[in-house]
């Protein structure tokens, strides 16, 4: 574990050099507070949906810091930050329905809490599936939230099956290092080092 954090903090500080000021270290606590708020519905989204709450919240402390009327330069809205012509019509279209969500809905915090987690489960037993072990598929899951599960599997093989094959050759913290190392996002390995101390703080 210390390790990861190590590379982690190196990466981090690499990319920052080109700045002149040191920018401070992210401080969960206030983001967590706020998205606690939400627990009731993140319970029952995750029951639901079969994803763990505290990494449901986690997310929610990361993307909006419990902000449910948040909406992105990239049009990403409310408390899960979810694009509607992505993950919200990927939700759509795995329920059977047509289209995508409206802004108003992916305003209100039942909803999207409700589909953010949806996107979460569709991935784990789409896309990701046949990641053995449950940290690495926790680490796959954030990574796959954030810059798409496609880009991740591509970073370790253009094949689906390999890229499976190869992530279940390391244990989660080695995944850790090779998506810090290789993964063509510089975000990923700093929002796994985000939404990780956000569950720390719960």
């Amino acid at each position: 574990m210390k390790i990861r954090w190590l590379i982690v903090l190196v990466l981090f500080l690499a990319g920052c050099s080109s700045h002149t000021a040191k920018q401070p270290e992210w401080d969960p606590t206030k983001p967590v507070q706020r998205a606690l708020t939400w627990m009731p519905i993140t319970e029952q989204a995750g029951k639901e949906w079969g994803v763990s709450p505290r990494v449901i919240t986690a997310i929610i402390a990361v993307e909006s810091g419990g902000n449910p009327a948040l909406v992105s330069k990239s049009n990403a809205v409310g408390l899960m930050q979810i694009k509607a012509s992505t993950a919200g019509a990927d939700v759509y279209r795995h329920l059977g329905w047509s289209g995508q969500p409206s802004t108003s809905e992916l305003k209100d915090p039942a909803r999207n809490i409700s589909i953010g987690t949806a996107y979460l489960s569709i991935m784990e037993h789409g896309i990701l599936a046949g990641i053995e072990d449950p940290q690495t598929m926790q680490y796959a899951l954030l990574v796959s939230y954030a810059n798409g599960a496609g880009a991740l599997l591509r970073t370790f093989s253009a094949d689906r099956k390999k890229a499976i094959s190869k992530i279940n050759d390391l244990s989660p913290d080695e995944f850790w290092e090779y998506v810090a190392k290789n993964h063509p996002a510089a975000q990923a390995p700093r929002y796994l080092y985000k939404v990780s101390r956000a569950m720390e703080a719960m």
